[in-house]
């Protein structure tokens, strides 16, 4: 039987003499008895290695993979190029975590230092911090740096992504912040009349969050939306999809203060929904707000160039009760990850990876109305749009999904009023695409065929 108790039965009596118990239970006499579990925990017995195995080999034939997938929805199935696994592989980076010696770990302290310096250059924003755990708690945090007691309400994109949503809404819950959502168009942008009356209203704005694409993957108008939060005084956080940033403009051209998103695009395959990564970046007046760690480049004493652990005296170390969050790691793993997924692609393989999804998801879409699907064609959007199902057909999204998924194929992702949300990336082929149209097409033409007969 394999043990994962790294300490042996002599060890332990050893431990129990040195400090003078008789048993480990007697480290918790101090605590309540209501409060501790008795009779052990209901945990079924060990097993070895060859069983565990066997068991999530086992555990796996549940899992449903599919050959062709055209959903995203805020997770992406994207190239990942090989050198990407091979250097993050390295054990010398699997358990590397920022050590409170900070200095004595250049390597680590550099790996975050280039990866803060990419996500600058990626969104245009002048800091960066050394990530968050994923993109809904990037856009909460985000929230939080943009209160005080001059600005306490945060108005928030109806078109955000609901998971985002919901994380703004658990931070905000917590903190006692009012939310104000700003409501959607029929054709599913933000509202931008409905946006000026409530910021004309509203005496203490803090932010606007929005997103650029937005969740039905369609592109806002983010200068309108930087003019109307500035003039209220109030701050705007864009969040955005990194590899849409190789073609479309930056968080920092829009005018936007702080730029959030998931990095997973940025070589993290979809994993069944993690570990991602939050990226964070700012301007430079918003710079002692960033949750976390900032990583800084200086030079040591014989003026060679050196990293160091900027701003630490905040959330984690002597500050605690001035801090305006309680993040105080980073996902380095992940970071370190999407820093040699982005050196490896560099500006023109990223810019190459965004118009090929942009094209394919065009293509996709001209392939679906033509096979019957319809939809909103006066929007711009990147790599996702909005289609449904005709009114009339008679034929159910579930079919049409049904039909595809028999086929190996994930389809698009159900959202507001019974249309399809789908997506394309630079892996979807021009064959895959039109293969999944003529499908959704045969089950469109079956049901009319049905009915006129």
């Amino acid at each position: 039987m394999g043990s994962y108790v790294p300490n042996t039965e002599k060890q332990q009596r050893e431990m129990l003499r040195e400090t003078g118990l008789e048993s480990f239970d007697q480290l918790f006499a101090g605590l309540p008895r209501e409060t501790m579990v008795s009779g052990g925990l209901n945990l079924p017995p060990g097993m070895s290695e060859l069983e565990v195995a066997r068991k999530m080999k086992e555990l796996s034939r549940k899992n449903k993979v599919y050959r062709i997938c055209l959903r995203g929805a805020g997770a992406y199935r994207r190239y990942i190029p090989s050198i990407v696994g091979s250097v993050v592989e390295k054990e010398e980076f699997k358990t590397a975590y920022t050590p409170y010696q900070a200095e004595l770990s250049q390597g680590i302290l550099q790996s975050i230092f280039e990866y803060q310096t990419m996500i600058c250059e990626l969104t245009g924003m002048d800091v960066s911090n050394a990530s968050v755990y994923d993109g809904g708690v990037a856009a909460a945090e985000a929230v939080m740096m943009c209160r005080d007691k001059r600005h306490e309400t945060v108005f928030v994109a109806a078109t955000a992504r609901p998971n985002v949503l919901e994380v703004i809404r658990t931070y905000c819950g917590a903190a006692g912040v009012r939310i104000v959502l700003v409501p959607e168009t029929e054709n599913h942008l933000i509202d931008e009349v409905k946006l000026r009356e409530l910021l004309e209203k509203e005496e203490k704005p803090a932010c606007l969050y929005m997103e650029q694409p937005n969740y039905y993957g369609l592109l806002e108008r983010p200068e309108i939306m930087a003019d109307l939060a500035h003039q209220a005084k109030a701050k705007l956080i864009m969040g955005c999809e990194p590899i849409s940033l190789g073609i479309l403009k930056t968080p920092g051209e829009y005018g936007a203060d702080i730029a959030v998103g998931e990095g997973q695009s940025l070589g993290l395959p979809l994993s069944f929904g993690g570990p991602y990564l939050g990226f964070m970046a700012a301007k430079k007046d918003m710079m002692r707000k960033l949750p976390g760690r900032i990583v800084g480049e200086t030079v040591d004493e014989d003026g060679n160039r050196a990293f160091v652990l900027t701003l630490q005296a905040r959330e984690q170390h002597i500050r605690r009760d001035k801090a305006s969050s309680n993040i105080c790691s980073n996902q380095a793993l992940c970071a370190l990850t999407a820093s040699v997924y982005m050196a490896a692609m560099g500006p023109g393989g990223i810019a190459e990876a965004a118009r090929q999804s942009a094209a394919k998801a065009h293509y996709l879409a001209e392939k679906l109305c033509e096979a019957g699907f319809a939809m909103d064609k006066g929007t711009p959007f990147f790599n996702e749009f909005v289609a449904s199902v005709p009114e009339g057909s008679g034929v159910s999204n579930e079919e049409i999904l049904k039909a595809l998924e028999d086929r190996g194929i994930l389809g698009g992702l159900p959202v507001a009023d019974g249309k399809l949300l789908w997506c394309a990336t630079e892996l979807n082929t021009k064959e895959e695409i039109e293969e999944a149209a003529k499908i959704a097409a045969s089950v469109l033409k079956k049901e009319r065929g049905g009915k006129e007969a």
